[in-house]
């Protein structure tokens, strides 16, 4: 069904992509075949009919038209004999040359970040990922205002005028600036609930494993087959916006909070990692991050090589993690063999009972520590559970009016919690 935020008429959004390589994109290692292909994913996912793709190579873009006076013709030229009513740039552009070029073309004109947060829209579903759409989409758009007009009145809605709307959007910078502050304050608040929430957590030595990965990559799935969870699957990109945590029980008896988290892609809008940012920096409380990657992909190393970057960027690069080569059963064997294999490497689908019990395993595996001796007093019953929380009881012996638990404890967990426990450790 076409995206249409007009009551009149619904009008299907047939694009032309379009995708300019500069030296400079050469230079950062940026696939343009990797991104023009996730373009045309994106789009489908927007409900675009995509036409065409035109490609140019440049050393620098046009400061007018983005890309040359020459390639504008060829696009004009292609959407007239195609029937497009849009088209959709694969880098970002500035107001006036969006301007330039709706003159010139009488098309609608979309860039990819536009494009992504426009999903994003679609896809918010709590208070606080509303929230940071919106202020992701004004952050983006008020330096580009002059650019927009024709995009704001153009009959049919479609990609690029969802979210904010159109009435705000065609206030002053003041009100548009008055609105950011305004959904800033709101975040804020959230923030705050957020991270009470987290200290919660914290205090009853609650056990964090993340899920990250490439958008589309099959976190949601997993999540859902290993839990139970009641969560949105769909082979699309950026099926899953809003965080999702539910309790998974390991064969050890012991509880994790497993946590499900936005998917990464090349190129993630600036304005929307700033915005995400505090929902992303739940994998910095993980005590293991589980990276799930699409065996399947042909990108698979780029697409690695993403969710590492921007890994770093949060301050999370240095966990404890594991990779989850997940849809084997989509791959071919000797697709298979060529993965990493070993410690900290594991082959699965998410479809497989005897995958998922070897996940678990390896989770329990991984946040296994040392095994410590604690007496605890008969009639301290608090240390016990907290022993139970944190830990993998092995056994228990009793002495009198103590009791001697052989407990399994990661060096994380005895970090935080050794405050209580050190004096009772049995040397």
């Amino acid at each position: 069904m076409a995206i249409t935020h007009d009551t009149q008429t619904d009008v299907q959004d047939r694009a032309i992509l379009v995708s300019l390589v500069t030296d400079k994109i050469k230079r950062t290692g940026i696939d343009p075949e990797l991104s023009l292909q996730e373009l045309v994913q994106l789009a489908e996912t927007a409900g675009v009919e995509v036409l065409d793709v035109l490609r140019q190579n440049k050393e620098t873009p046009d400061s007018k038209w983005f890309i040359g006076k020459g390639k504008v013709e060829e696009l004009r030229m292609a959407a007239d004999g195609l029937g497009a009513n849009t088209a959709i740039f694969d880098q970002e552009l500035s107001g006036a040359q969006v301007r330039n070029l709706e003159e010139a073309l009488d098309l609608k004109i979309i860039d990819r970040t536009q494009l992504i947060l426009d999903i994003f829209a679609g896809r918010a579903k709590t208070r606080e990922g509303i929230i940071q759409v919106e202020l992701a989409q004004l952050s983006y758009l008020l330096p580009r205002l002059s650019g927009h007009g024709k995009n704001l009145s153009r009959l049919g809605g479609g990609i690029g005028t969802r979210g904010p709307g159109e009435s705000k959007l065609e206030t002053d910078r003041r009100h548009i600036r008055d609105r950011i502050t305004e959904l800033k304050r709101q975040l804020d608040d959230v923030v705050k609930t957020r991270e009470l929430h987290r200290e919660r957590r914290r205090k009853s030595g609650a056990v964090q494993v993340a899920l990250v990965g490439y958008t589309n990559a099959g976190k949601s799935t997993l999540l859902k087959q290993l839990t139970d969870a009641d969560v949105y699957i769909e082979n699309q990109l950026f099926a899953t916006l809003d965080p999702t945590s539910r309790v998974l029980q390991l064969p050890v008896g012991k509880e994790v909070v497993l946590t499900d988290t936005v998917g990464f892609i090349q190129n993630l809008p600036h304005d929307l990692v700033a915005s995400f940012r505090a929902t992303l920096e739940e994998v910095n409380e993980a005590n293991l991050v589980l990276h799930v990657v699409d065996a399947s992909s042909p990108m698979r190393e780029e697409q690695m090589e993403v969710v590492d970057s921007i890994l770093q960027d949060l301050g999370a690069a240095g966990k404890p993690r594991v990779v989850l080569f997940n849809k084997s059963d989509l791959c071919q064997p000797e697709q298979l063999e060529m993965l990493p294999s070993g410690q900290g490497y594991l082959k699965i689908s998410a479809f497989n009972a005897e995958d998922l019990t070897r996940v678990t395993g390896l989770i329990a595996d991984e946040l296994a520590g040392d095994t410590l001796v604690f007496r605890i007093p008969g009639d301290r019953g608090d240390l016990s559970s907290l022993l139970y929380r944190v830990g993998e009881v092995l056994e228990t012996n009793y002495e009198e009016n103590d009791v001697l638990y052989s407990v399994r404890l990661n060096k994380e967990d005895y970090e935080k919690w050794g405050y209580k426990l050190a004096e009772f450790v049995v040397q």
